[in-house]
C-alpha cells in the first residue's frame, strides 16, 4: 500500500514516551507537578508572567473571552480565515461576532479594513469590545498596527497564536505577549508540538490569569475560611478545562525540540518556494521582512481558473499519488450556522473568499524527507501541466 503523505503529522520520540511513562508510574496523573513545569517552560519561551495550560485551544479561547468579560451586546471582531473556534468563542460568551477581511499578502486580518469597520460601528454609536488576530499559517499579523489601534479605540486584543508557536515578529520571539492582552496556544497533533490535545492561555495581566485559573477548574478556589484543609469553595460557574500531568509531560518533552522542528519546516518551505515561484498558475506564500514564519501550514494558491482542472479533481489526483492535501479554511462566515444566525453571505469578505477558492495546504512537517517533498512537487506540476 502506498504511503500517504498528509498535510501535517506528529512525531513521538523515545524521550516523549519515557516522559509519559514516568508520569504513569507516579502517583499523580491529573493536575500536578508536570502541569507546573510545562507552564513554566511556556512562560519562559513566550517571555510571559502567567500561563495556564488547558484541555485544548478551543477551551483556551473560551476562557479568554470569559476572563475579559465578554457579554451580550459586546461586538468582537476577528478574521474569517481561521478555524471555527476563533469565532465560536465569541458566540459562547453571548457576544456578537463580526469579521474583517484579510490582507492579500499575509492572509491575516487587514488593519486598514479593521479601522474602517471600527469607524463604521462608531458612526452608529457602537464600540468594539475586542479584536482577535490570528497568526495564520505561522505568519504573524501586523501586531504593531493592531496594538496602535487597540490603544486608539480602546479595545481588548487577543492573539490566536495557535499556528505560530516559535514565530518571530520584528526579531522578537516574545512578540505575542508584548502586543496582545491574551495569547492562545493549541497543542493538537498537527501543530508544532503536541500534548495529544491541549492548549494554553498566556498573559502578562494578572487579573486575566487569576480568572482563567479559577474557571478552568469549575470556578473553585481554596477558601481562606478557617474550616479545615479539605475546604474548597465554588465562587463562580467554571468548567473542567484542565490539562493532565500525562499530557503536560508529553508537551514539555516536545517543546524542547521546537527550534529544530521549525528549522526543518522552513527548509521544506524554501524547497517549495524555489520550485513553485516561477510557475504562473501558482502563488507561493509571501513572508514579510520583519517576520520569521514558523510554517504550521504551507498555503499554496493555484489559479484554477487558468487550468483545465478544478480543485476537487486536483485533490483527487493528488490523493491518487499518495498526497493528502487540505484546505485552510472555508471562511467562517460561509458556514451555514453563521449565515443563518447572523445573515452573512457570499461576497461579504472578497479577499478571504478568493483565497479560499485558490488555497490548499501542502504536506509540511519535520519528518517529511526531501525525496517525499520532491514527490509532492513533481506530482503537482505534472497534474497542472497535463
Amino acid at each position: 500500500m502506498k504511503k500517504l503523505l498528509p498535510y501535517g503529522n506528529h512525531k513521538i520520540s523515545k524521550e516523549d514516551i519515557e516522559s509519559v511513562i514516568k508520569v504513569l508510574q507516579s502517583d499523580r496523573l491529573t493536575t500536578g507537578p508536570e502541569v507546573v513545569k510545562f507552564e513554566k517552560a511556556l512562560g519562559k519561551g513566550f517571555g510571559a508572567k502567567n500561563v495556564n495550560v488547558v484541555s485544548n485551544g478551543t477551551a483556551a479561547l473560551h476562557l479568554a473571552g470569559l476572563a475579559m468579560g465578554w457579554a451580550p451586546k459586546d461586538i468582537i471582531l476577528t478574521t474569517p480565515m481561521s478555524f471555527l473556534a476563533t469565532a465560536n468563542c465569541i458566540v459562547y460568551s453571548g457576544s456578537t461576532p463580526d469579521f474583517v477581511d484579510i490582507n492579500n499578502s499575509s492572509f491575516t486580518i487587514d488593519t486598514d479594513h479593521l479601522e474602517n469597520k471600527i469607524n463604521h460601528y462608531r458612526s452608529e454609536g457602537k464600540k468594539i469590545k475586542a479584536v482577535i488576530g490570528v497568526d495564520y499559517a505561522g505568519h504573524p499579523c501586523n501586531w504593531e498596527e493592531l496594538r496602535f489601534l487597540a490603544d486608539k479605540y480602546d479595545f481588548q486584543l487577543v492573539n490566536d497564536n495557535c499556528h505560530a508557536l516559535g514565530s518571530e515578529y520584528k526579531n522578537d520571539k516574545h512578540y505575542a505577549v508584548k502586543y496582545a492582552d491574551i495569547v492562545i496556544q493549541s497543542f493538537h497533533p498537527v501543530k508544532h508540538i503536541t500534548s495529544g490535545e491541549g492548549g494554553a492561555v498566556i498573559t502578562n495581566i494578572d487579573e486575566y490569569h487569576e480568572k482563567v485559573s479559577r474557571l478552568r477548574t469549575h470556578g473553585i478556589i481554596y477558601s481562606d475560611k478557617d474550616i479545615g484543609p479539605w475546604y474548597r469553595e465554588m465562587i463562580e460557574l467554571g468548567y473542567n478545562y484542565r490539562l493532565t500531568d500525562i499530557q503536560s509531560a508529553l508537551g514539555r518533552s516536545q517543546y524542547k525540540r521546537l527550534d529544530g522542528r521549525i528549522k526543518r519546516r522552513q527548509e521544506i518551505a524554501q524547497i517549495y518556494d524555489d520550485k513553485f515561484s516561477f510557475a504562473e498558475p501558482l502563488i507561493t506564500p509571501t513572508v514579510a521582512n520583519e517576520v520569521k514564519h514558523s510554517y504550521h501550514l504551507y498555503a499554496l494558491q493555484i489559479l484554477f481558473s487558468e487550468l483545465e482542472i478544478d480543485k476537487k479533481i486536483f485533490f483527487e489526483k493528488m490523493l491518487n499519488k499518495g498526497i493528502q492535501l487540505q484546505v485552510h479554511y472555508i471562511p467562517i462566515h460561509l458556514n451555514s450556522f453563521y449565515m443563518e444566525k447572523y445573515g452573512y453571505k457570499y461576497g461579504d469578505y472578497p479577499n478571504a473568499e478568493k483565497f479560499y477558492k485558490r488555497q490548499l495546504s501542502l504536506p509540511i512537517y519535520p519528518e517529511l524527507t526531501n525525496k517525499e517533498v520532491e514527490h509532492v512537487i513533481n506530482s503537482l506540476i505534472k497534474i497542472i501541466t497535463l
